[in-house]
């Protein structure tokens, strides 16, 4: 599959994990970043594939999952656009925990292992930068973890959709959301299987709380929806 021409350079420099560094330094890291096409179910990596390097997503989605020992599919996140991934991992210098598959026809930048150290040796700025990114990283699987351990199946599930819904989550009335994957990943994500999450939607459906239409969630008042303890 042919790779389309981009302007590398352009989209690294927009990114906030680099905004902070110069056209010398971006156009360094622009000459060590590969652009790759990955077409929808195509795996980009494998679990215990060693990495070369991270990655960015300029446009699709792919997810991070594993599988359990009965075969069973974890979804530990779903990664879109602007988002980077497999920092950890590149500087840890362990085989890749996760696989990581595209959901939807992606183009994803693969930023080198050395040209990433070289800039860290350069730049305290960039340090900076990655150490954020990797911060926030642990902050959202921490609450992941307390969401699984202390909320019931239907707070995380009220949980994820006001999340997904921004700042419309503090607000009241109605709004409408979109699920970013189907609902079987989304429901992975969520540690649930796909006819506990159905059920759950089919609970709020028939409390008044929300209407479902494929994908998209229509949130009828988002107070009550936010109030309801199952």
């Amino acid at each position: 599959m042919q790779t389309p021409v981009i302007k590398v350079e352009s989209f690294l420099a927009n990114l906030p994990l680099f905004r902070e560094l110069s056209k010398v330094e971006i156009e360094r890291l622009a000459q060590a970043t590969r652009p790759l096409r990955v077409a929808r179910a195509e795996m980009l990596f494998h679990r215990g594939d060693l990495p070369r390097g991270f990655y960015l997503v300029v446009y699709g989605q792919v997810k991070l999952s594993f599988s359990t020992s009965r075969g069973d599919e974890k979804v530990v996140e779903l990664i879109g656009p602007g988002q980077s991934f497999g920092e950890a991992v590149m500087f840890m210098e362990r085989p890749h925990v996760v696989t990581c598959q595209a959901l939807a026809d992606s183009l994803v930048l693969h930023v080198t292992k050395e040209a990433v150290q070289e800039e860290l040796e350069r730049d305290p700025r960039f340090a900076r930068r990655i150490i954020a990114g990797l911060s926030m990283r642990l902050h959202g699987l921490m609450a992941d973890l307390e969401d699984n351990a202390l909320r019931s199946a239907t707070q995380r599930v009220i949980g994820y959709l006001l999340r997904d819904s921004g700042e419309g989550a503090n607000g009241e009335g109605a709004i409408e959301v979109t699920l970013p994957a189907a609902k079987g990943v989304v429901a992975s994500r969520l540690s649930l299987t796909q006819e506990h999450f159905s059920r759950i939607l089919h609970e709020l459906t028939s409390q008044g709380l929300v209407e479902v239409r494929g994908r998209l969630i229509h949130i009828c008042d988002v107070a009550r929806l936010r109030d309801y303890s199952g």
